[in-house]
C-alpha cells in the first residue's frame, strides 16, 4: 500500500520552515538610527543686507556622501550638504549640514554593497537634510531654501567614471567598501526659495 512506502509529501510545518529560510537569506537594508552629525549657519550682514538679497540671492549647492563600516553589518552613512548664497559678490547666508544615519545590511552582496552606501541610503537620509536645511534658513529670517531632488545615482555614474578616466587611481568597483571613506564628488544643485513673497 502507498502509507507503507514511508514517503510521505512535506508537512505544511516542513514548508513553511524552509520558506522562513528563504526569507531570513533575502538581502535587506534597515535604518537603526539617524541624526544631525554637524550644523552651522551663517549669517553674516543680518542687519545691513537689502531686502532683494534676501528674495534673490544667488545660491550654489554642494553634496557629498561619506560612508565608513561600523561592525561586519553596520556602517554610518554621512550626506553633506553645504548651501552659499551671495548677492553682488558679497556672502549673504552660509548653510553646513552633516546629517547621517547607521544602516544594517545583511545578506547584501559585495559588488551591491557601495551601490547601496552611495545610492540607496543618503536618498533615504535626503528629505530629512532637506527639511533642516528649509528649517535653518527660514530660522534666520530668509525665505526657507528648498533644495531640488538629488539624483544620487547620477551622481555615483559621474564619480564612476571619473574612476575609470584616471589611470594611477584604484576603480571604484574594486574597491571594498570597508577600505576607506567613499565621497560622492561635490555637484551643484539647483534649489528654489519659497515663501516671505519673494516671488512674482
Amino acid at each position: 500500500m502507498a502509507d507503507e512506502t514511508g514517503t510521505s509529501p512535506p508537512t505544511s510545518a516542513a514548508a513553511a520552515g524552509n520558506a522562513q529560510g528563504v526569507q531570513e537569506t533575502r538581502p535587506q537594508l534597515g535604518i537603526q538610527t539617524q541624526y544631525v552629525k554637524d550644523l552651522s549657519f551663517e549669517n553674516p550682514s543680518a542687519l545691513e543686507r537689502p531686502p532683494e538679497a534676501e528674495r534673490s540671492p544667488q545660491i550654489t549647492v554642494n553634496v557629498q556622501v561619506e560612508a565608513r563600516r561600523l561592525n561586519e553589518q553596520t556602517f554610518e552613512v554621512v550626506l553633506q550638504i553645504n548651501a552659499h548664497a551671495s548677492h553682488e559678490e558679497k556672502p549673504v547666508f552660509l548653510v553646513e549640514l552633516s546629517y547621517a544615519g547607521v544602516f544594517n545590511f545583511i545578506g547584501i552582496p559585495d559588488n551591491a554593497m557601495e551601490p547601496a552606501l552611495l545610492i540607496e541610503c543618503p536618498r533615504l537620509l535626503f528629505p530629512f537634510a532637506r527639511r533642516i536645511v528649509a528649517d535653518v534658513t527660514r530660522d534666520g529670517g530668509f525665505p526657507p531654501l528648498l533644495l531640488a531632488p538629488i539624483d544620487f545615482l547620477a551622481l555615483y555614474r559621474n564619480r564612476q567614471q571619473q574612476a575609470a578616466q584616471a589611470s594611477d587611481a584604484v576603480g571604484a568597483e574594486a574597491r571594498p567598501p570597508e577600505a576607506e571613506p567613499n565621497f560622492v564628488e561635490p555637484a551643484e544643485i539647483v534649489p528654489s526659495i519659497d515663501g516671505g513673497g519673494g516671488g512674482d
